[in-house]
């Protein structure tokens, strides 16, 4: 029996493996519900662990609109134990640090372990900075509902700022730049500059809201770099309309608490930088002491193991699966979702003792919304929306692929509440860090649970 330092156990249930799989986004979710339903349906014999070191599961598409007050954080998350106490899957919160492939066990952040039989890594990404100075200290992250919900309290904070004191016109303050031209930096900017149109200018009439600049920075020359030019010039056109300031060709050099140095030497006073300009495989793939490709993401085989690593697979953004064009597929949710359920058939196919067949990537389109009643999408056979067709159709894909019932009519909800008055209800600034200090007769007491 095999036994890691605190709480690896044998993995062997009723002579069916140990399938842990690390990870509850769309990768990850979508393979432990494909394998409890294989199970219920007696094609496979397994204990299903998830690892996550979050609670729920994140509907990233969205984020975008939780922090441009359009959606409530629990419109785009769900816990992960509600979407999966019907499926009996076991679930671990925990963040893993390591990987021991011969001894079968992952390590946790917290020094326990845990015994596999088959593992499965959809951990998913992080921000790629490209090593520009000052991007992790001073820049805002969008890849997670705490990230998301802090630039929310930031962005209507500036607002704030601006009408205590007219000074903070001309310092910064109501300055936003936004590095990265794709689809999140393109949503984001959109969706900033209609709350500042639709939404500030109502709470705020005597501000001067022409002193507002929303900078959208793309190294490229074309926004939307995966889509055609055409609708890259669609997204361009849409957002100049908007009002927001697009630069392309041109980078960020240096990132500071006051100000970005752009590539061509221009230095832009702000307090609000958003990066959404990358984004790179998580420091797990390290750990797996197998070669990574050049954007450090993990090779894998046609099956989806990890090169060298029998017992191992990886999904998602973590994989540097290769597509028909030989070049490494997206890091974009339907990938990992089709790779999910090729995973999930490698498994079951092996419990049967059937051979199992290689994975091939579908594409099927791309969508990017520029904000109200516009956007661009892409899909096969040459299919080319735009305007208010394209934004329908954006619309009706994000609710069909949101998980839960309740979330889905939520969003609906609030979408059509958005549309309908102009307005974003969800425009709260609600910041953890206030609760850390308690107010007391003697003055502010930290609280330990904070420090």
């Amino acid at each position: 029996m095999r036994r890691g330092r605190h709480d690896a156990v044998t993995t062997q249930v009723n002579g069916g493996p140990h399938v842990v799989v690390i990870g509850g986004g769309f990768g990850g979710l979508t393979l432990v519900r494909e394998l409890a339903r294989a199970r219920r349906r007696g094609r496979l014999r397994a204990r299903i662990t998830l690892v996550d070191r979050h609670n729920h599961h994140t509907f990233q598409p969205l984020l975008y609109q939780v922090a441009t007050a359009g959606l409530q954080p629990q419109d785009v998350g769900i816990s992960l134990r509600a979407i999966l106490r019907r499926h009996g899957i076991e679930i671990r919160l925990g963040t893993v640090t390591g990987v021991d492939a011969t001894r079968h066990v992952v390590t946790l952040s917290d020094g326990s372990e845990l015994a596999y039989d088959r593992l499965v890594l959809a951990v998913g990404a992080i921000t790629e900075d490209f090593g520009v100075p000052g991007v992790a200290e001073h820049a805002f992250g969008l890849k997670s509902l705490p990230e998301a919900t802090t630039l929310r309290n930031e962005l209507l904070r500036r607002f704030e700022e601006v009408s205590a004191d007219r000074a903070r016109s001309d310092d910064g303050t109501l300055t936003f730049v936004i590095a990265g031209g794709g689809p999140t930096g393109v949503e984001l900017a959109g969706a900033l500059a209609e709350l500042v149109d639709l939404v500030v200018r109502r709470d705020h009439p005597t501000l001067d809201l022409e002193r507002v600049r929303i900078v959208l920075v793309e190294p490229r020359a074309q926004l939307l770099g995966g889509f055609s030019a055409r609708s890259g010039r669609a997204a361009l056109d849409g957002l100049r309309r908007r009002g927001v300031d697009v630069r392309l060709g041109v980078g960020i050099a240096g990132v500071a608490a006051d100000h970005v140095e752009l590539t061509d030497g221009e230095v832009v006073p702000t307090r609000s930088v958003v990066w959404a300009a990358g984004v790179a495989a998580s420091p797990l793939a390290a750990a797996l002491g197998v070669e990574l490709d050049r954007g450090r993401r993990v090779p894998v085989d046609d099956h989806l193991r990890v090169r060298g690593l029998d017992d191992v697979f990886a999904i998602g953004d973590l994989a540097a699966a290769i597509g028909a064009d030989d070049r490494p597929l997206p890091q974009v949710a339907p990938v990992a979702i089709q790779q999910a359920r090729h995973v999930a058939r490698v498994l079951v196919d092996e419990a049967a003792g059937r051979p199992t067949r290689s994975f091939r990537y579908r594409d099927k389109g791309a969508m990017a919304t520029i904000g109200r009643a516009a956007a661009v999408a892409e899909l096969p056979g040459r299919v080319r929306l735009r305007g208010l067709v394209a934004w329908v159709a954006w619309l009706l894909l994000h609710l069909l692929m949101l998980v839960g019932f309740r979330n889905r009519v939520a969003v609906l909800l609030s979408w059509v509440w958005n549309y309908a008055t102009y307005d974003h209800s969800a425009r709260l600034i609600l910041d953890q860090r206030e609760a850390a200090t308690a107010e007391t007769a003697r003055g502010p007491v930290p609280r330990s649970w904070a420090v």
